[in-house]
């Protein structure tokens, strides 16, 4: 194979991690397609491939575990002063939406929102990396895919 076709085709398998923009899962399953169907042209392929799709997959369920960890959070952030105050015959909530309350969500919101930049930055390194022929290894990436 020629050598930029082999790496406009490294970076195509990183890049179409995008994606999931589109689909729910299209990060995973669009450079699993990607991979599988160009993997056996080089091992150049089959490396960046197998990256691509490990990462993707590590980085959905960090995505999934950090929403169960704050689901809790959120939650018990909105109902921790009527602990004492629910009358159950007469079922009536009031929201507390004062400012420590807010300030949780806001936080949480903001890990979440750094969390999804710092993926979104991550593929386009791997992308241009694979693009000029560097072997690219994500941080933190589970080896699903040995």
């Amino acid at each position: 194979m020629k050598q930029n076709n082999e790496k406009t085709n490294a970076f195509l398998i990183h890049i179409c991690a995008f994606a999931g923009f589109i689909f729910p899962f299209g990060n995973i399953i669009t450079p699993l397609i990607a991979w599988q169907t160009l993997k056996d042209r080089s091992t150049f392929l089959d490396e960046q491939g197998k990256e691509a799709v490990n990462f993707n997959i590590s980085y959905t369920l960090y995505a999934f575990l950090f929403t169960i960890v704050c689901i809790p959070f959120a939650l018990g952030s909105l109902f921790n002063r009527h602990q004492n105050h629910m009358n159950w015959s007469n079922f009536n909530i009031n929201f507390d939406l004062g400012f420590d309350n807010i300030f949780g969500f806001i936080g949480f919101g903001s890990v979440a929102g750094i969390m999804y930049l710092i993926g979104i930055a991550l593929v386009i390194v791997a992308s241009i990396k694979a693009r000029e022929g560097e072997n690219y290894k994500y941080p933190f990436t589970i080896k699903f895919i040995k």
